[in-house]
């Protein structure tokens, strides 16, 4: 998305505001990560993100149609605590939520330098054309069966790489793409911020904690600096992690 940082926002009034409604998710090595999910993007600086057209638009050409919001994630890897994400692909999870297709992805907006030292994304290059694989839930979270993943790392054609973000810096990427992260070891915060789309015409067949198709309605990209509403969470439908299925994360 460029270098201008999109959260230039008052972070103290913001992080306030979702301080209290984090789930922590365990990574099995006794650490954890956090993290705030909501279903709709509401009218904050955050949906403001979640529906301008430099993502939204870019969205729709890469899944080459109408999208909808599917919910937004702000993950929070805090310095010498944040815990690892596991290697999975999104569809393990929005699979078995009743997405039929995965003409699904994310776009991973970094708020704080997003470095190796930090526990940054990984990829491997190329794996979602290895369609769905199965997964397993392992320590809460939704895992890529271990055996299938060593095959595909080891093969020809695939590349083990680093998705390292300077704030305000967005990363597209597929819904079968297999990716994780390393804990965070170091003195620097990692913070991002992860919006998920998926094809309006893909609505899941199942009733989840996820919402079914919602038109979007999509903004001027100038709507992310004007939005004065840091606070003002109201219509987002802030996830009770309890009525997650597919993780089983601990709350605050």
């Amino acid at each position: 998305m460029g270098r201008e940082n999109i959260f230039a926002i008052p972070q103290e009034e913001f992080s306030y505001s979702i301080h209290f409604r984090f789930l922590q998710l365990p990574d099995g090595e006794g650490r954890s990560s956090r993290l705030v999910i909501w279903s709709h993007p509401g009218n904050d600086v955050t949906g403001m993100v979640a529906k301008c057209e430099k993502v939204a638009r870019t969205a729709e050409k890469l899944l080459r149609g109408e999208v909808y919001h599917y919910h937004t994630k702000l993950m929070m890897k805090e310095a010498r605590t944040g815990g690892k994400h596991l290697w999975h692909q999104d569809y393990g999870y929005w699979y078995k939520n009743g997405a039929l297709r995965p003409d699904m992805l994310t776009a991973y907006i970094a708020i704080d330098p997003c470095v190796k030292a930090n526990g940054c994304v990984q990829f491997v290059k190329g794996s979602h054309r290895c369609g769905r694989i199965d997964h397993d839930l392992v320590h809460g979270q939704t895992v890529a069966n271990q055996e299938t993943l060593d095959h595909i790392r080891n093969a020809d054609g695939f590349q083990h790489c680093y998705g390292e973000l300077q704030p305000g810096d967005c990363l597209f990427f597929h819904s079968n793409v297999l990716h994780t992260s390393d804990k965070n070891d170091s003195d620097m915060r990692r913070w991002a911020f992860l919006c998920c789309y998926n094809r309006a015409d893909n609505d899941p067949v199942l009733k989840h904690h996820h919402p079914n198709y919602t038109p979007l309605d999509i903004v001027p990209n100038d709507s992310v600096l004007k939005c004065t509403n840091f606070t003002d969470m109201s219509g987002k439908d802030i996830m009770n992690p309890k009525e997650d299925k597919t993780v089983k994360a601990k709350t605050k």
